[in-house]
């Protein structure tokens, strides 16, 4: 998956799309690409904007307080790395997994992800372990705000194709408890809990 931090970023769109897009009356979003998109939304639509802007309002204040914005010729350069929380808002419903609390990832949106997530843990693989396999073996964006001094981290991650998403955190959970089976004295298939013994089977680790 490819990081686009906030942070780092500045996204242009189209000076006269932009325009018509306030002109219109009608909700629209600003894409991390910088085309304008409009309601509905799709999945992959991750979006460093999304409201309705009274008609003829200037291109500077168009956006809001927490948006710097720089015409240049025929172009719109705009950061948005202020407004984070609302991005957040107005994406997490199409995010594949949210990682923007302290506490981390603790869900997948779509139900088969979240089941292998689910089933994993019973074996000790935890979210955070999952993720990371689909940020390096998948398609995808993670939207994020991220600096090193202080150390500072919130993403929203947007997987491309969530079958083959599914596909690489099966395989990786069915090594891993086939290994952890095989390995470790407190689950052999003896010393399986009713739950391990369940997400064992789900996982054909036996």
């Amino acid at each position: 998956m490819k990081k686009f931090n906030l942070f780092k970023e500045i996204i242009t769109a189209d000076k006269k799309s932009l325009q018509e897009a306030i002109n219109s009356g009608r909700k629209f979003g600003i894409r991390i690409d910088g085309e304008i998109c409009h309601e509905p939304f799709g999945s992959q639509d991750i979006l460093i904007y999304a409201g309705t802007v009274e008609a003829n309002t200037p291109l500077e204040a168009a956006l809001g307080k927490n948006y710097q914005v720089l015409e240049d010729n025929e172009r719109v350069l705009i950061k948005a790395s202020a407004n984070w929380q609302e991005i957040i808002g107005f994406n997490k419903l199409r995010a594949t997994y949210d990682d923007t609390t302290a506490d981390g990832v603790d869900e997948f949106s779509t139900k088969e992800m979240e089941e292998i997530g689910w089933h994993a843990t019973e074996f000790n693989i935890k979210y955070r372990t999952l993720v990371e396999i689909v940020e390096e073996k998948c398609d995808g964006t993670l939207i994020c705000i991220e600096q090193e001094e202080p150390y500072q981290f919130s993403g929203l991650g947007f997987v491309d194709n969530l079958t083959h998403a599914k596909d690489v955190m099966f395989d990786y959970c069915q090594k891993e408890v086939k290994r952890v089976i095989a390995e470790d004295e407190d689950f052999t298939r003896d010393n399986l809990s009713e739950d391990e013994l369940e997400a064992a089977e789900f996982f054909k680790a036996l």
